[in-house]
C-alpha cells in the first residue's frame, strides 16, 4: 500500500496550491479519503474529508470555502486545492484512506506560507 503526496512548496499569503495524492496497493474507490496537517508543536488535525464515491465532503471550519478536497477514482488520486493560504496553514499536510477497518496514511508533504 502506498500514499504519495506531493505539490507541497513554499507561496505567498493570498497564493494557491494544489497538492496530490497517489494511492496504490489497496481498492482506492471503495476508502473515504482525508487530508490532515501538522504544525510544529501541535496535533495532527483534519482538514478535509471525501467519501469513497467523491458524493460528500467535510471541512475543517479553518479551511472551509478556501479549500476543495477531490478525488478522481479512475486516476486513484485524491486531490487539495488551497486557495487563500494563510501563514497558519503552514503544516505538513498528509493523505489518509480508511475503510474495512483499515487505515493507511502517506509519508507528508510540506505547505509553507510565507512572504
Amino acid at each position: 500500500v502506498q500514499l504519495v503526496e506531493s505539490g507541497g512548496g513554499l507561496v505567498q499569503p493570498g497564493g494557491s496550491l494544489r497538492l496530490s495524492c497517489a494511492a496504490s496497493g489497496f481498492t482506492f474507490s471503495s476508502y473515504h479519503m482525508s487530508w490532515y496537517r501538522q504544525s510544529p508543536g501541535k496535533e495532527r488535525e483534519l482538514v478535509a474529508t471525501i467519501t469513497s464515491g467523491g458524493g460528500s465532503t467535510n471541512y475543517a471550519d479553518s479551511v472551509k470555502g478556501r479549500f476543495t478536497i477531490s478525488r478522481d477514482n479512475a486516476k486513484n488520486t485524491v486531490y487539495l486545492q488551497m486557495n487563500s493560504l494563510k501563514p497558519e496553514d503552514t503544516a505538513v499536510y498528509y493523505c489518509n484512506a480508511e475503510g474495512f477497518r483499515r487505515t493507511y496514511w502517506g509519508q507528508g508533504t510540506q505547505v509553507t506560507v510565507s512572504s
